[in-house]
């Protein structure tokens, strides 16, 4: 079959054209359609397809086979016919105002550290961009910062075809691979000069910003992640919001909430110690009204797994009796058990507990600790007539 015309390559970019159905088949989701031209890019160099309509139907992907491009729709188109297809273009700029951010910054990393991008994928709310080697924070954030001076420089993005391989041999640009046959070049002045099948913007100032929202190691290199165009924008807003509802929640301007976050946790933790303090003491009064002998079964409310286990602490150390502390919790009831008689091994216990009232945990012979599915009053009945000795 021949190869199909392309017209996503087209700038301004063709949103509405005519084309001949050459062939249509039954695929997994949809059907396989070729036309002899097109205007939807297909999934390629970590950009996704173009979606819309052929006629009838819908486009759902698009891909590339040795120059043929073949169409997944949601409905058959007969061969011969004629058709009109309609690309999504508000989606075709999103990938494109990403895709040309993509390569500015990816050409200032290399030029400044030497790093390759071995991996490339615009996702759903961010793209994602893997170096070849690691890259310390202050140097992304300087490569944020150029990127978004070339943006502002405003110079106009080349795209041109070699077919010359002398010529493409004389050229320096940035590739993952050996190429063959006709190569695209596409050129950023000032930033990038690189091998790509993506569509990219007229000029660099419609990428709008680049904003690196995040990194991490990522086998021998970072990756970054990163938002452009209307994806910068709308992550600004998602944080001023978040910034709002912080500031409101403390009182605090949006230039001193870190300050007033800090200032909390630092009220928080001196809460949290003065309430340890006061359990200790109630614990401490819990414990002395027991006797040695007693095995009590205790229902603390409003306290914590550690606060279970430092309870029971005190009650074992008060009496060589089996010692039970139970505390509500979600769908049940937090559990800790402890006893300091020689020999004591509370985990078969513990099992039967958990077999019987729905729950699980586990621990040490003198001490287990975990939750159940059931109520203070069933926990009772189960550990009377389960006596331990």
């Amino acid at each position: 079959m021949e190869r199909t015309e392309k017209l996503y390559y087209a700038q301004p970019p063709v949103g509405a054209f005519a084309a001949t159905v050459l062939a249509c088949e039954a695929a997994a989701g949809g059907w396989l359609v070729t036309l002899d031209r097109t205007a939807f890019y297909p999934e390629g160099g970590g950009q996704p397809a173009d979606q819309g309509r052929l006629g009838g139907a819908g486009v759902l992907d698009v891909h590339e086979k040795e120059g043929v491009v073949l169409h997944l729709t949601s409905a058959p188109l007969a061969p011969g016919s004629r058709v009109e297809g309609t690309v999504d273009l508000a989606r075709r700029w999103d990938h494109t105002q990403q895709h040309s951010g993509e390569h500015i910054l990816s050409g200032l990393l290399h030029s400044m550290f030497g790093a390759e991008n071995v991996g490339f994928h615009i996702g759903a709310d961010y793209l994602t961009m893997d170096t070849s080697l690691p890259i310390p924070p202050e140097g992304l954030l300087e490569a944020e910062r150029r990127a978004n001076q070339v943006i502002w420089a405003d110079p106009p993005l080349e795209a041109a075809w070699y077919t010359d391989k002398d010529a493409l041999a004389a050229l320096v640009y940035r590739s993952k691979k050996e190429l063959d046959g006709p190569v695209r070049i596409v050129t950023v002045p000032g930033a990038d000069c690189c091998a790509c099948c993506g569509t990219h913007v007229q000029r660099a100032g419609q990428v709008g910003q680049i904003k690196i929202i995040d990194w991490q190691k990522y086998k021998e290199g970072t990756r970054l992640f990163v938002v452009c165009g209307g994806r910068a924008l709308a992550h600004h807003e998602v944080q001023r919001a978040q910034c709002a509802a912080i500031g409101a929640a403390l009182s605090a301007k949006a230039n001193a909430l870190a300050d007033a976050v800090l200032r909390q946790q630092s009220e928080l933790e001196a809460a949290k110690f003065r309430a340890i303090q006061a359990e200790n003491q109630w614990f401490a009064a819990l414990a002395a009204a027991v006797q040695p002998g007693q095995a009590p079964v205790l229902l603390a409310e409003h306290t914590g797994p550690d606060g279970l286990r430092r309870l029971v602490g005190l009650l074992t150390a008060r009496t060589g009796k089996l010692c039970a502390a139970f505390a509500p919790a979600e769908n049940g009831l937090a559990y800790a058990l402890g006893c300091a008689a020689p020999g004591a091994d509370l985990r078969p216990l513990c099992k039967a507990m958990n077999a019987a009232l729905g729950g699980r945990g586990g621990g040490k012979p003198g001490f287990v600790q975990g939750s159940v599915a059931a109520g203070f009053d069933a926990a009772q009945a189960f550990l009377s007539s389960h006596p331990f000795k």
